[in-house]
């Protein structure tokens, strides 16, 4: 490909929407183009790129024994209602009407469909496991899409599912794909921890996400360096060490004026906010008002709570008058009648609290479970953080952020069971099939690579999904350096190498900005002075390394540079 016919418009100045790396650089690099919020058209660089993602999980999936198929992007209305989720789902699912007032949904994953696909189509214990992905766009009318390719309305995801028959199988199946989403990472070049995580809308009890690490990653995940824990922020949970409060460990109502937050009440006291108790008042989906209760250092889990309380919003301040609660000030004891009370788990065993006194400006010490009040439900809450103990090891755990780029869920008999999909068994039983998911965020992937690769004068590509894998840059216009470099070009190409000519009248500095910008993992530069004395200069993107190389062997060590850094 000669770079003068490249449909890559550059852009000299940062796009000021832009807030990620992968975001300004992908646009800048004449990557991809906006075209509406969450909506985005991939040029030609990144569709290569894309290309070149999508062939290794092909060959990552293929060797696992999955089958690749295509399933329509418009799935039935109906089908969503079999499952549950035309309603669960809520307003992200982008929902159609067509000309016969018939509803359709544009697919941001596909159980319903697979699962119709194959009831009444795989009837025997003696076909299964079946494995079947496909790749495709996928829509979710996000509210605030953002991020250029992290969060879009429109994406390109790989969603695979299997059909099996035994627990075990479905335990084969799934530690199969987790192998193979391991190898996808690595294959693209990202640093990437596999995570315990939440299922969401998806369901099943066990899921794994692959985080990409990035300072910029939406999601905050906590991991062990000392036995390879890792998990979500969203779906961790350990055992919080908690301090008892101040006190005797009597029950007493102390004056504390205008000290309406942990971070006051703890300095009042003396002790840390551990050893203080946060409460917090929410209406669960049901109507049903409700206080939960989690040490004071630590933050209620919303994804937790969910699972708990459903749809729940955290009490207005009408709210709180309403059902006689004081913002600031509320506790377990003296409770007002109705209310539920929630604790978290870690608090079961602690015995002095200081807490609210569900009066204003009035906290107690030494409030005591079973003593002081009773507790309507123990549960896990608190969203784990740095510093708290591995659940496994007991080490502190460590915190970073994450782009999530694939996840692997067991789904069980979730969706069979609602839409009676079923296989008879070794003694003619019919049963629900055991079903697994597995998605991996191409288009997302695309960007977590360069969130992860890249520098101040542009994106670093990893060879395995570089756009190109070798620049030629002319520095003349004309004449036998130029000659020299087609030359270069086209023997690279013949020698299975994916290179562009930069071929255009431009000065050599806007050359080395625009390929820096770019990215091209290698670049041979060829100019008159080296051509006097027989050599190219070679600039390793990743590092700046330059070095000559002769002319006559140039091609040769190239080409055998690209080779050992495919994946």
């Amino acid at each position: 490909m000669k770079m003068s016919r490249l449909y890559a418009p550059t852009l000299k100045e940062d796009p000021a929407e832009a807030e990620l790396a992968s975001h300004r650089l992908l646009l800048r690099a004449g990557m991809i183009r906006k075209q509406a919020a969450g909506l985005y058209s991939y040029l030609p660089l990144a569709w290569r790129s894309l290309r070149k993602i999508e062939a290794i999980v092909r060959d990552e999936m293929d060797a696992a024994g999955a089958q690749e198929m295509l399933m329509p992007i418009l799935t039935d209305a109906e089908l969503w209602r079999e499952s549950g989720r035309w309603s669960a789902y809520g307003p992200e699912l982008m929902r159609v009407t067509d000309r016969h007032d018939r509803e359709f949904a544009l697919g941001p994953t596909h159980e319903e469909t697979v699962t119709d696909l194959i009831t009444n189509e795989l009837r025997s214990y003696k076909q299964l496991p079946v494995n079947l992905y496909q790749i495709q766009d996928k829509f979710r009318d996000e509210m605030r899409p953002r991020f250029g390719l992290m969060r879009g309305r429109e994406f390109i995801m790989k969603d695979g599912y299997s059909f099996n028959a035994t627990q075990e199988s479905l335990q084969e199946t799934y530690d199969a794909m987790k192998e193979a989403y391991a190898n996808i990472c690595e294959r693209c070049g990202l640093r990437a921890l596999p995570v315990v995580a939440d299922s969401g809308q998806i369901g099943g009890d066990t899921s794994v996400e692959f985080m990409a690490l990035a300072d910029a990653g939406e999601a905050a995940l906590v991991y062990c360096d000392a036995c390879g824990f890792a998990a979500d922020e969203e779906a961790a949970t350990t055992q919080v060490p908690v301090t008892e409060g101040p006190g005797d460990g009597a029950l007493e109502k102390v004056h504390t004026p205008g000290l309406g937050t942990i971070e006051a009440v703890a300095a009042f006291f003396g002790f840390p906010e551990n050893g203080t108790r946060k409460s917090l008042a929410l209406v669960a989906e049901d109507g049903t008002p409700v206080v939960c209760i989690v040490p004071g250092d630590h933050e209620l889990n919303d994804c937790k709570a969910e699972h708990l309380f459903g749809a729940y919003h955290l009490m207005t301040d009408e709210e709180l008058e309403g059902f006689g609660l004081h913002k600031g000030f509320i506790g377990p004891v003296n409770l007002p009648a109705g209310i539920r009370l929630v604790v978290d788990e870690t608090l079961r065993g602690s015995t002095r609290w200081a807490c609210g006194a569900n009066e204003v400006d009035y906290h107690y010490t030494g409030a005591c479970p079973g003593r002081d009040f009773e507790v309507d439900e123990w549960a896990d809450l608190v969203t784990v953080k740095a510093g708290d103990p591995c659940p496994h090891c007991g080490r502190p755990l460590a915190g970073a952020r994450g782009i999530e780029v694939s996840q692997v869920f067991q789904l069980g008999t979730k969706y069979s069971e609602a839409m009676g999909a079923t296989f008879a068994d070794e003694n003619g039983v019919e049963r629900p099939f055991l079903m697994g998911c597995y998605g991996v965020g191409v288009s997302r992937t695309l960007a977590a690579v360069v969130e992860q690769h890249n520098d101040e004068q542009g994106i670093v590509w990893p060879v395995s999904v570089a756009p190109y894998e070798v620049s030629v840059i002319a520095l003349d216009k004309k004449g036998e350096a130029f000659d020299a470099a087609a030359h270069l070009a086209d023997e690279l190409a013949a020698a299975g190498v994916d290179v562009v000519f930069d071929d255009r009248a431009e000065r050599p500095g806007v050359k080395f900005a625009d390929n820096d910008l770019m990215g091209f993992p290698f670049q041979l530069i060829v100019g008159k002075r080296g051509l006097a004395n027989g050599t190219v200069e070679l600039k390793v993107r990743a590092t700046g390394e330059r070095s000559d190389l002769a002319l006559d062997s140039a091609v040769e060590h190239v080409a055998g540079l690209v080779r050992e850094q495919r994946r």
